[in-house]
């Protein structure tokens, strides 16, 4: 698998296994389930964010003016609909002025490629440091079709953040997209026959919006 997709982290937190044991319990009220996928999500933007790049600059502080470093770019949170919303929600909480631009891409059941349906981004995001937003990395099928429709809007600083990833899908992304580095809470077993990560959480969608 390192060699599939060299740019995989995968957190190894206590906290993080915690909350993600209690998402898999299949018990976990939709209302808890939403906080755990948000926290989750917290922990993976910070991980994923350590070697953003800074500048310098000067504040006046209650007692001198010193130098301190901020963000050198702008931060663009890109969730894929309607699972990804989840993920966004979390990390805006830590990061207020993040950008929030959207990807409208489902799984069709039958043949579990991806369809395209929205689609909504600043006008030019070719400097900004941006994440992709989906709990679920399964087939990888529409983390790929998102990350190319990302790439053809002209972006270069791009990381996945996802709670799960399956083999499968961190070996497509290794071969279409070696440049993008790819966060996880966990790398789950397998895909069972119609798509689904196993152990997995299941539908992460279902679960955060309770229908």
């Amino acid at each position: 698998m390192k060699n599939s997709l060299k740019n995989l982290t995968t957190l190894n937190h206590p906290l993080v296994e915690d909350k993600l044991a209690r998402m898999r319990d299949e018990n976990t009220p939709h209302a808890d389930f939403q906080r755990l996928l948000e926290d989750i999500s917290i922990f993976l933007f910070y991980e994923g964010t350590k070697s953003l790049a800074t500048v310098d600059s000067e504040v006046k502080t209650p007692l001198e003016t010193t130098t301190v470093r901020r963000v050198k770019n702008d931060i663009l949170l890109v969730p894929v609909l309607r699972a990804g919303l989840g993920m966004s929600n979390g990390i805006v909480k830590s990061c207020k002025h993040a950008l929030t631009g959207m990807i409208g891409m489902y799984r069709d059941h039958d043949t579990l490629q991806p369809i395209d349906y929205y689609l909504r981004l600043p006008d030019d995001i070719s400097e900004m440091d941006i994440f992709l937003l989906d709990p679920m990395l399964a087939t990888g099928g529409s983390a790929n079709e998102s990350l190319h429709k990302l790439k053809r809007h002209g972006a270069k600083n791009l990381s996945m953040l996802c709670l799960l990833a399956a083999p499968e899908g961190v070996e497509l992304l290794g071969k279409e997209h070696p440049d993008v580095k790819v966060y996880t809470a966990a790398l789950d077993r397998q895909l069972n026959s119609i798509g689904y990560i196993l152990p997995g959480l299941g539908d992460a969608g279902d679960r955060y919006f309770g229908v």
